[in-house]
């Protein structure tokens, strides 16, 4: 039996309370947090839980074996810090931390106390995410993915420690690093802050790749709409992900285009025509030079599939890949090196936004 401590119980906290209680093998026995209303309507719902508002109850309790981390990102660090010097496996809500730089202390904690750390990317657990990976990786898919676009915005919540990128983009950023293999090169974001604390409340993110792959990500708390869409474009066909869609969640759209230039036009029409003919139907070759510019562009317009999707509850299946893997000493999918390339990205977002777009390398 796994015995699990939960740190923070604000909006998150009473989703992860129920679905941890709910995994085999895996009993939730303490919740911590500084508000001691919620701590009583805990009590009133689990009345087994042990509640404190002290987290040093959970360090010194030997029989805790893993710490949940559910409090602002600015704690993260210093909680998992103490929770893995203390012994015990963690899970941290994302962003894992506000810095690459803490995120590889912890690493390194985890591993000299052989402890399992891990981030939790809920998203990467849902079957519409899995169903994708599952589509991108058949053959042929999609064919060669030339984009992927990325639209989360809303109404609030605004906050106060975290811009815009930092507190939406993590589910789309772990989405496209899971669905794709190849390391990003670059990236190029801006940003505005519309409040008189200088955290971004609008933001657009690129990343670039060597390959020509392109990511955008477009954030805001500022919409009178709520949007959870993605777009992945390949070179046969595209995928339309609309996480808020209750049905329909996918739709594969055999549809996309081909272009050729108007010499390669020229060279398919004249092939098999001899020579003569060739010279005489062929353009004034002043001009040969200009078609490699020109290009005729065929569109195809096809059926949409929409495939069947595993209606789990993804936060289930994160809590218990987390109890698993401690369990089997094994990897979870959504691991440490998932969140690390996440606040990779969201700390070079952030240095290009501070310098007006500015590109910048990524590590």
């Amino acid at each position: 039996m796994i015995n699990v401590a939960i740190v923070g119980f604000g909006y998150w906290g009473p989703n992860l309370l129920r679905n941890f209680n709910l995994v085999p093998n895996c009993q939730v026995k303490y919740v911590c947090d500084v508000e001691i209303e919620k701590l009583n309507i805990i009590k009133k719902q689990y009345p087994s839980v042990i509640t404190t508002n002290r987290f040093e109850d959970i360090l010194k309790d030997y029989t805790i074996d893993a710490v949940v981390i559910a409090t602002p990102v600015f704690t993260h660090f210093e909680l998992a810090r103490k929770v893995l010097i203390h012994g015990k496996n963690v899970l941290i809500e994302k962003p894992m931390t506000s810095t690459s730089g803490e995120a590889l202390e912890l690493q390194r904690l985890a591993h000299e106390k052989n402890k399992l750390l891990m981030v939790d990317h809920t998203f990467l657990y849902t079957g519409s995410v899995q169903k994708m990976k599952q589509i991108i990786a058949s053959d042929p898919g999609i064919g060669n993915i030339k984009y992927f676009d990325s639209t989360r915005i809303n109404l609030g919540l605004f906050q106060s420690d975290i811009n815009v990128l930092w507190d939406l983009a993590p589910h789309d950023i772990s989405i496209l690093n899971y669905l794709i293999d190849e390391v990003p090169f670059s990236v190029n974001a801006t940003g505005v802050s519309h409040t008189n604390n200088n955290i971004e409340n609008i933001a657009y993110l690129t990343v670039n790749y060597k390959s020509g792959f392109i990511a955008h990500f477009n954030c805001s708390w500022t919409s009178p709409v709520k949007m959870r869409t993605i777009l992945i474009g390949g070179d046969k066909k595209m995928i339309v992900f609309n996480d808020l869609d209750p049905t329909e969640k996918i739709k594969i759209y055999d549809t996309g285009y081909n272009y050729r230039t108007k010499e390669q036009e020229k060279t398919e029409r004249w092939e098999g025509v001899g020579e003569e003919d060739r010279r005489l139907g062929q353009d004034d070759r002043r001009i040969k030079g200009q078609d490699k510019l020109r290009f005729l562009v065929d569109y195809r317009v096809g059926d949409i599939y929409v495939p069947k999707i595993d209606s789990k509850e993804a936060l289930f299946g994160m809590a218990f890949d987390f109890i698993n893997s401690i369990n089997e000493n094994k990897r979870p999918v959504s691991d440490f090196e998932s969140g690390l390339k996440v606040i990779k990205i969201l700390e070079a977002s952030q240095q290009s936004i501070k310098q007006s777009g500015r590109e910048i390398i990524l590590n």
